[in-house]
């Protein structure tokens, strides 16, 4: 499919780190103004190390990029500017409806409380939108962090935004040695206010992390949720064999906001070519494509599809279902989600069936 038709496509985003997709450009100007060091001094040369730093086949090694794009989001200013900066990138691309993640708790080292952070973000979402003509819709993802300890304080943080433009909450960070289950008391808290989360699961650890977060902590939705795949096997004439965990998730039609690129990177698959996202989909598991960190996989939601495209013989029919299963999995009420599918999703690829 050619450049200019996939990002004219509507698209759906679910699971984009906010930390993970700064211009390069903006982090070298956000730099020079609190004196934080960078391994280069050119925009270029920025992007092409964030890119090569994370293409290490480590999530740990991958993690450890974000010191830099982190330390030059402590001020207000500069989180708006961010904030504001996505929408606008996300928009170019076509992306009519997006939930950017991000952890308020790394933002606070220069004086900022967690209100002041969600505050500033939204200033730029706000901004973003405006500057987008309403042509995309943005909202927050609130992550609490694997390895640290306030996941009820961001858990209470997202019901208390819930109303001015969170969406949900998402726990993120090292998946071994870290299970979802150490905050158990979050999800029922989130559970018993009706609200909605994700869980980053099955990306850095394999099916305990996945079943935890489905069956202790009831998760709407896997981040990653690449090895689900271990729990499939074939019969000797390659039919596929579902296992109980498997069964479970396809049968819940539990998303899994799957991240081609970023996958190869952190080492959860070995190449584009064996990522489980085409048996997956050819399964009718509810498969959803997304960017993960922009930056660091020097990447778009256009050029996720391309790879796919280019990769797996994907046209305008598999991009369609993907693009709808995200949309019918955003953690936004029933009616804004069937409105954007049948009067903005679903009309753009009728159209296209038209001209074809």
């Amino acid at each position: 499919m050619e450049t200019d038709l996939l990002r004219a496509a509507p698209k759906v985003l679910l699971h984009d780190h906010l930390d993970g997709g700064l211009r390069p450009a903006t982090i070298l100007e956000l730099a020079a103004e609190v004196g934080h060091e960078l391994p280069e001094s050119d925009a270029d040369a920025l992007a092409v190390w964030f890119a090569e730093a994370a293409d290490s086949g480590s999530l740990e090694r991958y993690l450890e990029t974000f010191a830099h794009t982190v330390g030059v989001m402590q001020t207000a200013d500069a989180l708006t500017r961010v904030a504001r900066e996505c929408v606008e990138d996300l928009a170019a691309d076509g992306v009519v409806y997006a939930e950017i993640r991000y952890a308020p708790e790394l933002h606070v080292e220069s004086g900022l409380d967690l209100p002041d952070v969600v505050a500033a973000v939204q200033k730029g979402f706000e901004e973003g939108m405006a500057a987008a003509g309403g042509t995309i819709v943005v909202r927050h993802l609130l992550t609490a962090m694997r390895q640290a300890a306030r996941a009820m304080e961001i858990a209470e943080l997202a019901i208390q935004w819930r109303d001015r433009g969170v969406a949900g909450f998402d726990i993120a960070g090292p998946e071994a040695g870290f299970p979802p289950t150490r905050f158990i008391d979050a999800f029922e808290y989130l559970q018993r206010e009706n609200s909605h989360f994700t869980i980053h699961a099955g990306e850095g650890f394999g099916l305990p992390s996945i079943w935890e977060a489905v069956q202790w902590c009831g998760a709407d939705r896997l981040g990653h949720g690449v090895r689900i795949v271990e729990d499939i096997s074939f019969e000797d004439d390659g039919t596929p064999i579902l296992g109980r965990l498997a069964s479970y998730v396809r049968d819940k039609r539990i998303p899994l906001e799957m991240c081609p690129s970023s996958n190869v990177q952190t080492g959860a698959t070995a190449s584009l070519a064996e990522h489980p996202i085409k048996l997956l989909a050819s399964l009718r598991f509810r498969v959803t494509v997304n960017t993960d960190n922009r930056l660091m996989s020097r990447t778009s939601l256009s050029q996720e599809f391309g790879l796919l495209a280019e990769t797996f013989g994907y046209g305008l029919a598999e991009m369609e279902w993907l693009t709808v299963n995200a949309m019918k999995s955003a953690f936004i009420p029933y009616d804004e989600r069937y409105r954007l599918i049948t009067e903005i999703i679903k009309p753009w690829y009728a159209a296209q069936r038209v001209v074809e």
